[in-house]
């Protein structure tokens, strides 16, 4: 039998060019370039168009909350591989990763605080570990947080990123949408305030759960709030979309979020909210 190898080439005639690659740090609207420490300064919002860049988790909540005021809750809540999940490498791997890379152990952050002096609950989530997917511990330390606004009767403001369910933990990672769902209910039968921020993306399973329930709902210009992008949904209706399918402005326009509030106005909004649930 011969070891003989048959190499075969596909020419493509039509193929784009390889896309150029950019610097992270390139605004996608207008193409200006910044240094990290230049965003961290503003907030990571352009300063030439007003592009909002993902915010980290602990980046925001050192916005929002006075200074030193915030205490972690839940820290050692971590996500297992309860299904022993592996792709293309195991969902443990994944996860050191995750944890290596973002400095978290897990893709949502829970704790105490205040801003101008009323204390407040906090659940924010970062976009950078695992997309910032909802598995169980995500949803665990989302419901503690509203365990918690409820045992003190402070507010809970809510900042979701989500690109939607942990797909390696299957069933338990769907299993949180009604958990958290849940969890809220109990923070409007006790008559607790939730105020939710929507960040770039929220999407999906957060979306359809906890995200949607807000007491008064804002978000930041240009994020996307759809339960799933426009490409997938262009490419199954074979419909061309509106230009700001599924962006922030769209969402205000038929009354599904009560304001669009840029970054830097954020704290001022929530120190008047928090003001009129005292």
């Amino acid at each position: 039998m011969s070891d003989a190898r048959i190499d075969v080439q596909v020419e493509h005639r039509d193929a784009p060019p390889p896309a150029e690659k950019k610097h992270p740090n390139t605004c996608p609207k207008c193409g200006s370039h910044y240094r990290d420490d230049e965003l961290d300064a503003a907030l990571w919002v352009c300063a030439h168009c007003g592009h909002h860049y993902p915010m980290r988790a602990r980046k925001r909540i050192e916005w929002y909350a006075d200074a030193g005021s915030f205490q972690e809750e839940a820290a050692d809540v971590r996500s297992e591989d309860p299904l022993d999940f592996f792709d293309l490498r195991p969902y443990t791997e994944r996860l050191s990763e995750a944890e290596l890379n973002t400095g978290q152990s897990e893709a949502i952050v829970i704790g105490q605080a205040t801003l101008d002096g009323h204390p407040f609950e906090l659940a924010v989530m970062d976009f950078s570990f695992m997309g910032g997917s909802m598995g169980s511990a995500v949803g665990e330390k989302f419901s503690r947080a509203c365990d918690a606004a409820v045992e003190r009767g402070i507010p809970l403001v809510s900042v979701p990123s989500s690109g939607g369910a942990r797909m390696q933990e299957g069933i338990l990672s769907l299993m949180q949408l009604p958990k958290t769902v849940v969890a809220v209910e109990e923070l409007h039968d006790a008559r607790v305030p939730l105020i939710t921020v929507m960040s770039h993306p929220t999407t999906a399973g957060v979306l359809a759960s906890f995200a949607s329930l807000g007491d008064v709902t804002i978000a930041e210009p240009g994020a996307l709030i759809a339960f799933t992008g426009p490409r997938v949904v262009q490419q199954t209706t074979r419909e061309k979309l509106p230009d700001d399918f599924g962006l922030a402005e769209q969402n205000l326009r038929f009354g599904h979020i009560d304001a669009i509030v840029p970054r830097s106005a954020q704290r001022a909004y929530l120190a008047r909210v928090l003001r009129l649930f005292r």
